[in-house]
Parts: C-alpha cells; sequence; structure tokens
C-alpha cells in the first residue's frame, strides 16, 4: 500500500477556486473500520455550503470534503467481518465527522458501508448514496409515505428529485413534481405522474386543480423560503412536510395548523440499512441514477461551479467525479441529455 494519496482539500472557505490538489497521508484503519480505494464520488449541495463557510464551525480547515463514495475494499480492520477485500462498496461518509470522499482513498467505520448494487457502475453508484438514503429517510422513516397517496416533490430535475420521483413510485405513491416547462417530459420518464411549471403560476393553484381541491398527502421540500411557508395551502387534511433546508428565518406556518399536519426537518443519517434498502430497489430497476455530468477529481472548481448555476445550465441530475480515471478521454463537460 501507498503511504500517500491524492486530495482535494479545502484550503479556505470562499468560491470554487479555493480547492487545492494535493498529496495527503493514507489514514490507518481502525479495528472496525475499512479502508476504500475510492473509484467515484459526487457533489452535493451540501458540499459547496461547506465550502462557502456556511457550516465553518464543524469543519476545522484544512479539511478533505465530499459525501458519496463508490469503491473497492482494499483493507480491512482486525474486527471486520461483514466485507472482505476486493468487495465493491458503496456509502456516504460520516457527516461533519471525519474526512470526506474528495480523494483517492477513504477509511470508513463499517456500520456505514454497504454492497454496491450489481447493476450500476462506480459512477452511478456514487451519485446515490447522500440522495437515495436521504430520501428513503424522508419518505420512509419519517413522511411514512403510503401506497395510493398523493406526493409534491420540489424540483424534481434536480439532483435529489430525480432520486425522489423514483422512490415515491416505487412506494406506490401518485407523484406530483415542479419542474421547468423543458424539463416536463424527462421527470415524467422517471414515473412523474403531474408536472408543474413553477414559473408559469401558482403551484398552489395547480395542486388544488390536479386534486379536486383536496390537497397532497405529502409535500417533499428541496428548496425552503416562501415554498416552505406556503406548503400548508397545498396538504391535505393530516398531511406530512418534509424538508431538507435549513431554516434560516423564523417561519410562519400558521397554516399548517388547521390542517392537523406535521413538519419533519431532515439531516440524515447515515447507515448501512438504508443503503441496503436503496439496493434492493436499484437491483429490481425500480431506481436508476441519473447522471447530469462526469468530470475528473482534478476539476472539483469546476463541478461545483456547475452545480451551484445548475438551473442557468440546464443541469439535470447528479454532478459525479470520476476518481479512478474509469470513464477516459472526458470532454469540457460530459452530461446527460
Amino acid at each position: 500500500m501507498t503511504k500517500t494519496m491524492k486530495a482535494v482539500v479545502l484550503t479556505r472557505f470562499g468560491g470554487p477556486d479555493v480547492f487545492e490538489l494535493r498529496e495527503v497521508p493514507v489514514p490507518p484503519v481502525g479495528p472496525r473500520q475499512v479502508r476504500v480505494r475510492v473509484h467515484a464520488t459526487a457533489v452535493n449541495p451540501l458540499d459547496y455550503q461547506i465550502r462557502r463557510g456556511d457550516y465553518a464551525d464543524y469543519v476545522p480547515l484544512p479539511a478533505i470534503i465530499g459525501h458519496d463514495i463508490s469503491g473497492v475494499v482494499e483493507e480491512i480492520g482486525s474486527d471486520v467481518h461483514e466485507f472482505a477485500v476486493g468487495d465493491e462498496v458503496y456509502y456516504t461518509p460520516k457527516i461533519f465527522g471525519g474526512a470526506g470522499s474528495y480523494a483517492e482513498q477513504h477509511v470508513a467505520d463499517v456500520e456505514l458501508v454497504g454492497r454496491k448494487p450489481r447493476n450500476l457502475t462506480h459512477l452511478e453508484a456514487a451519485s446515490l448514496t447522500l440522495v437515495g438514503g436521504t430520501v428513503w429517510e424522508a419518505f420512509v422513516q419519517r413522511a411514512q409515505l403510503k401506497v395510493g397517496e398523493t406526493i409534491l416533490i420540489h424540483g424534481g430535475a434536480g439532483g435529489v428529485g430525480t432520486i425522489a420521483i423514483q422512490i415515491a413510485k416505487a412506494i406506490g405513491a401518485r407523484v406530483i413534481t415542479t419542474a421547468l416547462a423543458r424539463d416536463h417530459a424527462f421527470v415524467r420518464s422517471l414515473g412523474a405522474d403531474e408536472a408543474i411549471d413553477f414559473t408559469a403560476g401558482d403551484y398552489v393553484d395547480a395542486v388544488a386543480r390536479l386534486t379536486d381541491g383536496e390537497g397532497v398527502n405529502v409535500i417533499f421540500d428541496t428548496i425552503g423560503g416562501d415554498t416552505l411557508t406556503r406548503s400548508p395551502l397545498a396538504l391535505a387534511a393530516f398531511g406530512r412536510v418534509v424538508s431538507l433546508v435549513d431554516v434560516a428565518q423564523p417561519q410562519n406556518l400558521i397554516e399548517a395548523w388547521g390542517k392537523n399536519a406535521a413538519y419533519h426537518f431532515v439531516f440524515t443519517r447515515q447507515n448501512r440499512g438504508k443503503l441496503d434498502a436503496l439496493t434492493r430497489l436499484v437491483e429490481r430497476g425500480l431506481v436508476k441514477p441519473v447522471l447530469g455530468a462526469t468530470l475528473p477529481l482534478a476539476r472539483m472548481a469546476e463541478a461545483h461551479e456547475l452545480l451551484e448555476n445548475g438551473g442557468a445550465r440546464e443541469l439535470r441530475g447528479k454532478v459525479v467525479i470520476d476518481v479512478s480515471g474509469e470513464a477516459v478521454a472526458l470532454p469540457p463537460v460530459q452530461r446527460a441529455v
């Protein structure tokens, strides 16, 4: 084993140019840990929020960040019996608890690690871990979405929304999603039953028309702000709202009281159980990753810029990072269309 590895290091908080590609030590492996050769990672909104300094109190610098890994086990700790060297795995590193995924190797607690779906490439698998685990927790553990219920998913064409639509359909729900008109055919291809152009009118009125005035049972909020405040107006009685967004300002949710609504704010917790559930859906063909762009590790700054300005760049799905060079001869930006 080599004692050093290449890693993209966050040297200070700021714009995408704050990253440096460095040679850093490979961390040691503890008794209940595995060392993984990282084949692919991905970029999430949480990543650029950390990079900007939104969570500066939780991230001492310099830092290796990143929250998605797909790779191969190269070393196991003395008390690890769940995996062997050579196993293909995927997982989300502990958030705010150590080094992240922007590196050639990673050491993780074995309880976080799941077996990679057999029908996915590493690039595809790396796009799923944080997003898929978060959506599973939001729908199954928090909202307890049921067969036959109706869910409104905000931002259906984005990295989270593309997976949320598929998981909601796998559960057996009716899916309404918001997306630009140009993306309506795309989100329908993922399983959305109805699509609302959020630029063409009030989504609350559109939901009322599509549900005969009843409202939806669950709202999945990936936007926050006014979207979160107005969510009760689109809810059915005893509806549930699940939000992934920080509540930076006080929210007036008085309308939720009359609906007997429940609110859940999700900062996801990592564990193998959620990944195993996600793997079963993937291997049954019910969930398929959507890769919006693929870049190499050395172009992390470009990947961040692309995700932050994804709407303007017509990005669909996840921005993934090819760490091991599996996708050869990458063009300036490789995108799904």
